[in-house]
């Protein structure tokens, strides 16, 4: 898929069908985020998957959004200190994803602390962001639309309120 089609058709998606995502294509997302560029090439985060159905559903309990956890195929934790690199490395783990047609949705934590309770992590491993992955409940087609198509539709404020030219 063109990079600027798979931005522009991009959506976050919160229901899941029941397929499993195959393990090449679960590889391919992480692989995506371990090769975010990072300050210094300090690589500052951990990637835990979560596909255990019990522990998904006690890890729902923690994000704003329950089924969002529930209802996914695996969820991924990004472990380390929230901040531009773990959002780089977010960003291709998504991106990756919709490559190969697998819908995610990024989840708020109202207490992080609890998510990273849950997952028996120490006090010295903050979950940054946890992220819901599965195939889409209801087809969805990129290409049906071009890029230009995607973004003139996209729920976004006009272009020209957001950038500024000096």
């Amino acid at each position: 898929m063109d990079a600027y089609l798979a931005v522009a058709s991009k959506r976050d998606e919160r229901r899941y069908s029941d397929r499993p995502v195959p393990d090449d294509v679960r590889r391919r997302i992480l692989d995506g985020g371990w090769l975010a560029g990072s300050a210094r090439n300090r690589q500052p985060w951990r990637f835990l998957v979560v596909a255990d159905r019990e522990l998904k559903s006690r890890l729902a309990e923690t994000v704003y959004a329950a089924d969002n956890v529930r209802g996914c195929d695996f969820a991924v934790a990004i472990l380390g200190k929230p901040g531009i690199d773990i959002g780089r490395a977010l960003q291709n783990m998504l991106l990756v994803a919709w490559n190969d047609g697998v819908v995610s949705c990024p989840n708020g934590m109202p207490d992080p602390d609890e998510t990273r309770r849950v997952l028996g992590l120490s006090e010295d491993e903050p979950v940054a962001i946890l992220v819901s992955f599965g195939w889409p409940a209801k087809p969805r087609d990129p290409e049906s639309r071009s890029a230009e198509e995607w973004s003139a539709r996209a729920n976004r404020k006009p272009l020209d309120e957001v950038v500024e030219y000096r």
